[in-house]
């Protein structure tokens, strides 16, 4: 059975078909844990925990602790993270390993110690050798080294997939495990020094537009490819996997197709409608030859993507025309 997600969103059956579910999304102003807090919402649930990095400040254990014991939350979706992309990970590595495994730790022992129903740990593509085969199975994780510019986070990623499994099988805790893989949509990281991808393309050509240039430069050769998921796409899955899956095994979330950089480039000038041309500065990294995870388990389950690149790439330029002002610097 074909499970669709066109704006369909149905409560838990784990959660007793009950709105009134207590569900913490740590990180919920993040591209991730905003859409799954829309989902969520739109979904019926009316008591869903939200805290700011102010108000709390998930690299430190007592605060979260206390968090948990007042809160008493009954699910949680672990969607906080520090993430970045290529130069942001090759230049702060002690950072995004240091507060991921902070961060992980914290929530997932604070989740368990106060009782928590469930847990959903959002993980990422990157946990996989770069050697890896293609599509990358689930079953690749730790069999060879990682790619090296972002290491430090990939590390920090499998500690929670190994902390998750290890609280399953000691304590019972039910955690699962969701790989993602590369996302995007409204909501994104459109800074210039440690955006992804696409939305680096996007605010690229876009500026270029209105600023007459005669060409845009693209990072590295252009040749690699890579799997886009748009974020309601994911939204959709997680939820989907809250309530229909159960298992220390990891699951890959994706569309199960690729793009070339240089496809991708040339799809996101035409969105933008940029008359100029482009330039591969090949003194740059590219990353992964490929980045493609094998979702025959999700679609096993009933789950597929539903969103076009075209039509994502679309939404995406338009979240940024409208909110050009005020997104994330």
């Amino acid at each position: 059975m074909r499970y669709v997600n066109a704006q369909v969103f149905k409560p838990f059956n784990i959660m007793n078909n009950s709105p009134s579910a207590k569900i913490y999304v740590a990180g919920h102003r993040g591209l991730v844990g905003a859409a799954i807090v829309r989902h969520l919402t739109q979904a019926g649930f009316h008591q869903i925990l939200l805290r700011t990095h102010a108000e709390l400040d998930l690299t430190r254990q007592t605060g979260v602790m206390q968090f948990f014991q007042t809160e008493r939350p009954e699910y949680v979706f672990l969607a906080a993270a520090k993430v970045g992309g290529i130069y942001a990970n090759d230049s702060y590595p002690a950072d995004f390993i240091r507060d991921n495994l902070q961060i992980q730790t914290n929530v997932i022992e604070a989740a368990y110690r106060t009782g928590v129903n469930k847990l959903l740990f959002l993980g990422s593509s990157c946990i996989y050798p770069k050697a890896a085969s293609q599509p990358m199975v689930e079953e690749a994780l730790l069999t060879g080294p990682l790619e090296p510019t972002n290491q430090w986070y990939a590390v920090a990623k499998i500690a929670g997939i190994k902390m998750c499994q290890a609280y399953r099988k000691q304590y019972g805790f039910n955690a699962i495990s969701v790989m993602p893989t590369n996302l995007y949509g409204p909501g994104d990281n459109f800074n210039l020094e440690n955006s992804h991808v696409l939305p680096a393309l996007i605010r690229k050509f876009h500026e270029a537009k209105i600023n007459k240039w005669p060409t845009v430069t693209v990072w590295g050769t252009g040749t690699p490819k890579r799997e886009l998921l748009h974020i309601d796409d994911l939204a959709d899955a997680v939820l989907f996997l809250m309530e229909h899956y159960d298992s220390e095994d990891i699951i890959n979330v994706g569309t199960g197709r690729e793009v070339s950089i240089r496809e991708l480039a040339e799809t996101v000038k035409a969105v933008v409608n940029y008359p100029g041309g482009m330039i591969f500065d090949t003194t740059k990294p590219d990353g992964m030859a490929r980045k493609l995870v094998d979702v025959s388990k999700l679609h096993q389950l009933g789950w597929y993507a539903q969103k076009s690149l075209w039509d994502g790439i679309e939404s995406t330029y338009r979240w940024f025309l409208e909110n050009q002002a005020n997104f994330r610097q």
